[in-house]
């Protein structure tokens, strides 16, 4: 797999672990390498390249928003920000929208906005919940919201009062839930935890007892949102508003933006100069955002989501029933996981396949991870699948 040596050992920093292979071009949800060798991509840029690569739709934009003005400073109005909020809060259940540029910086407003909450309500009410193998980012305040020490390891001191709760463990939450907690953060899918679904009973009970203890349910649908599970939002499948929801990955296409929206009725708690971000909602990304969602509509892509995710995890329990090795999948539409047997080390696998043309990711608990891009085929999943 090594096709050329990396030249940047000592310019970058060696965050990564890097599978020395480079890509050159895409098209629909292939990759091609510099040796023309071609890829199935089930990993979309960890659940970011919604419609593929040179989406004809997403390239015209491109072209078109490049030529005009692609950056103004907050100061200013930018119609195409006010568009998407509005698209956005169409689609959800009436929001008010603040743009960033990453799902780890629309969390970390998230946060923020919770402190505040909670200090308008007396001051005392400022802790903050999440759950045991969640992931919220790597900036420290969304860092310290991820239930995950491996994490955190090496990063203290992390900002005070922040707990984790065991997922989808409802008498653990009732008992937790005290006076002075302002907000529980939640990811419906669990993503780096593993493809863990929220289950439909827990999230009721949640929401209805974040109503009674006066606290704000916030959903990081970073991952999960803007189709990824068959609906906008995937707070959607379950019949559950949330207070906050967190946004970004799908939501350019491949291009960077993040979102906090926030239920109108609690617009007024941020006032000015309260948050910022220079480049957030800048009219190029908005633009962009806003022809995702016009593409999602015009080639009813939740509708080739729920179809094809069916299509998978019918193939994945296909596999699970014929090997020993690999269980059943589990998540929603097209964010599926495969979990493995503990001998079978998940990272090796993914390389393995990359070999032989298929990309893939790799999830907690031992899993291969599949988010392709919404646009795949019934034809690339059964590729995908064999």
């Amino acid at each position: 797999m090594k096709d050329r040596k990396i030249s940047s050992e000592l310019t970058l920093l060696p965050v990564y672990n890097r599978i020395e292979i480079e890509f050159v071009r895409g098209a629909g949800c292939y990759l091609y390498d510099a040796q023309g060798r071609r890829y199935l991509d089930g990993l979309a840029g960890i659940a970011v390249n919604l419609l593929g690569y040179r989406h004809p739709r997403l390239v015209e934009t491109a072209r078109q928003a490049a030529g005009e003005i692609y950056h103004l400073s907050n100061l200013f109005e930018i119609a195409q920000q006010e568009q998407l909020a509005e698209q956005l809060s169409s689609l959800s259940f009436g929001t008010a929208a603040f743009f960033c540029n990453s799902g780890a910086e629309a969390n970390e407003a998230a946060i923020k906005f919770a402190r505040r909450y909670g200090h308008d309500r007396g001051g005392e009410k400022n802790r903050i919940l999440s759950f045991e193998n969640s992931f919220h980012g790597r900036t420290l305040g969304a860092l310290t919201a991820t239930g995950q020490p491996r994490y955190q390891r090496g990063f203290g001191p992390l900002p005070a009062g922040f707990d984790y709760l065991p997922f989808n463990d409802f008498q653990a939450l009732e008992a937790e839930l005290k006076d002075d907690v302002c907000a529980l953060f939640m990811e419906v899918v669990q993503g780096e935890g593993g493809v863990v679904p929220v289950k439909p009973e827990f999230f009721r009970r949640v929401r209805e007892l974040c109503t009674e203890r006066d606290v704000l349910l916030v959903l990081d649908e970073v991952q999960t949102g803007i189709g990824r599970t068959g609906e906008y939002f995937a707070y959607q499948n379950y019949g559950v508003e949330p207070d906050l929801i967190c946004l970004a990955k799908g939501l350019g296409g491949g291009f960077p933006i993040g979102c906090l929206l926030v239920r109108q009725s609690l617009r007024e708690t941020l006032g000015f100069s309260d948050h910022a971000s220079t480049f957030g909602g800048n009219p190029f990304a908005c633009k962009l955002a806003l022809t995702v969602l016009e593409t999602l509509n015009k080639e009813k892509l939740l509708e080739n989501v729920r179809e094809r995710g069916e299509q998978l995890t019918r193939g994945l329990e296909e596999l699970a029933a014929r090997y020993e090795f690999v269980d059943r999948p589990r998540g929603i539409g097209l964010m599926q996981a495969l979990p493995l047997a503990s001998d079978m080390e998940a990272g090796k696998i993914m390389r393995s396949l990359i070999k032989r043309g298929l990309i893939l990711g790799v999830a907690g608990g031992n899993c291969l991870r599949f988010v392709p891009p919404l646009i795949i085929t019934a034809e690339e999943i059964d590729e995908m699948l064999t």
